[in-house]
Formats: structure tokens, C-alpha cells, sequence
């Protein structure tokens, strides 16, 4: 019994959702017979009037923080890490001391370098001397300067790796990470030993879209903002824009930011790049629905006031500026333009404006 109940409860409510739906319907289309209706017999349209307006190019873009310079620092000799001198937090600067490798293989490897040149340069004097009174020939002469060379390659490269023994920062920067101790052993392969962030510039990694970005060049100025330092200004300019746009159709657009004196900002945090530009002249604007099929048609319907009807105009369009398209050549201030309904007007087609 209680299963009938449920069954036809179910039947109920199926049937009560059915006619809401069909009621909705019913009342969408009388909206849409009534708005066709009210054009008398003519084409029901809407339309915009023509009229210049102040253009405001300003806006503002989110995004994060990035070192200008970031270095993961790998060791370039095997050995075991025998000082430290810098630790996590330290400023540092170019050509400064970060660590140290045990160099006695180094050195010893050096120290034979040093003396196959200089046997090598004792041959080769020796050479040069038997050559001047016949007792080698060419060939030997220039066999014995080979040698020399060699050997003094080597050598350069002994003393290269005695003078890599000392780890030497490359940038100037903080040491952000330290991955190695004393006693630590590191190989040819690249163990990695410091990293280290320079943020006395940062980078801030913004994206603007297709309008936007037609108005920005490398160079420009711009006021960048943190939420986290409400009340310090920070100063920067544009570095970098993408030459082709993104899956989402924006460009990539990287500040290159001047960290104040108090280091406030720090990779990572999020920052708005305020773009500011000059006031422009009043321009004149129409919807971006009053072009006949795109922007790029560049034809719109004006009304003819004398015979209400429909007037195909050729026009030049401008700048997109959201919803708005600037017109340069072709409509003037007081005009009307169609916004909607063009799909059914032809040249001279009669219209009814419906507000």
C-alpha cells in the first residue's frame, strides 16, 4: 500500500513539474510575439544614440612577484666541503667566498701540472737548440712546441680548479637556501649547494588582453601596489611583452620593479600593476552590437528619422574598448544606430524602435 502511495505521489509531482515548464515556455513566447507585435507590421528594433564620450584607458592588473636574478649554485669539483662561511638569510655579493673544498687532490694534481710544463719547456729549449745546428729536424721542433702547449693547457686547467676550490657567489643576492654541510662530499655532476635570490629588483608577471595591451610599449612607467605595504609606493616599467597570446588570448607582461630601500617586497607576494594613461579627447562610441555581423564588417543600420526606416552606413571603426567600439569616419553625434534586430533589415526595411 504505502508503494501505490509513494508510486503515485511520484506521478503527482512529474506531472505538476511538466506543466511549470510548459507554462514558462508559453510566457518566453508571448514575450517574444508581443515584442514583434509592437513594430505595427515594421522590423522591431532597439537602438543607441550616436555620442562622444571621454575614453578611460586606465586599469589595473594582478599578479606575483619574482626575483629579478635566481641561481640554484652547483658545484663544479669533487671533494669534500671543508669550511662554510655564509648561512641561510646572509646577504652576499659578487666574487664573495660562499665555501670551501678540500683542495689537496687539487692542489697535488696542480703541482704536476706544473712540473710536466716546465720539463716540457726545458725540452723544448733543448730542441730549439740541436735544430740550430742540425741535430733534429722540423718536425721534431714543432712535435717538442706541441708538447709545451699541452702541458701548459693542463696547467691552466689545474689552476682553474684550485681557484674553484673557493665557492664564489656570482650575484649579488641573499642566500635563500643552503643545501650542504661541512664534511658534506660533492661530485663533477653538480651537487647542488646554494640558492640564491636577488630582490633588490623583482619582476612582477602580469596578463592584459588584446585592447589593453595595444596601448602598452617597453619602457612605459607604471605604479605598481601591494596589499601587504598599503602604504609604500613602489615604482616600475614594463620589461617584456609577449608577441603572441596565451591559451586564454591574453599577453604575458612582466614590471621590472624597484624594491625599496627597506627590501619590503619578497618573491612570491601577489602585487597590482596600475596603468595610467594620459586623458584622451572625447571620442565618439557605439555599442559593439550595432555592427552588422563583427567589428570587422565595419557597417552598421542607422535610422532615418524622415522615414523611419533602416539606412546601411559604412564606417571606420577604432579602438574595442569593451563593449564599446570607437568610431573614426562615418557616423556623427545624434545619430542612431541599431543595436538590435539587423538580422531582419535590408536597406530602406521599415523599423519600429522599441524602448
Amino acid at each position: 500500500m504505502k508503494r501505490i502511495i509513494i508510486a503515485v505521489l511520484v506521478v503527482i509531482v512529474t506531472i505538476g513539474a511538466i506543466a511549470l515548464v510548459l507554462t514558462n515556455n508559453k510566457k518566453k513566447n508571448a514575450a517574444k510575439t508581443a515584442f514583434i507585435a509592437e513594430g505595427g507590421g515594421a522590423v522591431a528594433v532597439r537602438v543607441a544614440n550616436v555620442e562622444k564620450k571621454i575614453v578611460d584607458l586606465d586599469f589595473s592588473s594582478n599578479g606575483t612577484f619574482a626575483p629579478k636574478q635566481e641561481l640554484n649554485f652547483l658545484s663544479e669539483n669533487a671533494g669534500r666541503v671543508s669550511k662554510i662561511f655564509v648561512d641561510e638569510g646572509d646577504r652576499v655579493s659578487v666574487g664573495q667566498v660562499l665555501a670551501r673544498i678540500d683542495a689537496e687532490i687539487i692542489n697535488t694534481d696542480r703541482e704536476t701540472a706544473e712540473a710536466t710544463y716546465q720539463n716540457a719547456l726545458r725540452d723544448e729549449a733543448r730542441y730549439k737548440s740541436s735544430y740550430a745546428t742540425g741535430g733534429v729536424t722540423q718536425q721534431q721542433l714543432d712535435q717538442a712546441k706541441l708538447v709545451t702547449q699541452n702541458a701548459k693547457l693542463r696547467l691552466q686547467a689545474s689552476q682553474r680548479k684550485l681557484s674553484d676550490a673557493n665557492i664564489k657567489s656570482p650575484i649579488n643576492g641573499i642566500i635563500n637556501k643552503r643545501y650542504i654541510e661541512v664534511g658534506a662530499f660533492v661530485n663533477t655532476q653538480g651537487t647542488q649547494m646554494f640558492e640564491i635570490v636577488d630582490v633588490s629588483k623583482l619582476k612582477l608577471k602580469v596578463n592584459v588582453n588584446e585592447s589593453q595591451v595595444a596601448n602598452l610599449k617597453i619602457g612605459d612607467k607604471i605604479e605598481i601596489k601591494s596589499s601587504v605595504f598599503p602604504t609604500e609606493k613602489f615604482n616600475g616599467k614594463i620589461t617584456f611583452i609577449a608577441a603572441k597570446a596565451d591559451a586564454s588570448l591574453n599577453f604575458p607582461i612582466e614590471v621590472e620593479v624597484d624594491n625599496n630601500t627597506k627590501k619590503s617586497l619578497r618573491a612570491g607576494m601577489y602585487g597590482t600593476a596600475v596603468f595610467n594613461f594620459p586623458k584622451q579627447a572625447p571620442s565618439i562610441l557605439v555599442p559593439r552590437s550595432s555592427f552588422v555581423g563583427s567589428v570587422s564588417s565595419n557597417q552598421v543600420f542607422v535610422v532615418d528619422q524622415a522615414t523611419n526606416t533602416s539606412k546601411l552606413r559604412k564606417v571606420v571603426a577604432g579602438r574595442i574598448l569593451g563593449d564599446a567600439v570607437e568610431i573614426l569616419e562615418g557616423l556623427n553625434e545624434g545619430e542612431s544606430v541599431i543595436t538590435s534586430g539587423q538580422i531582419n533589415l535590408a536597406e530602406g526595411t521599415p523599423i519600429s524602435i522599441v524602448k
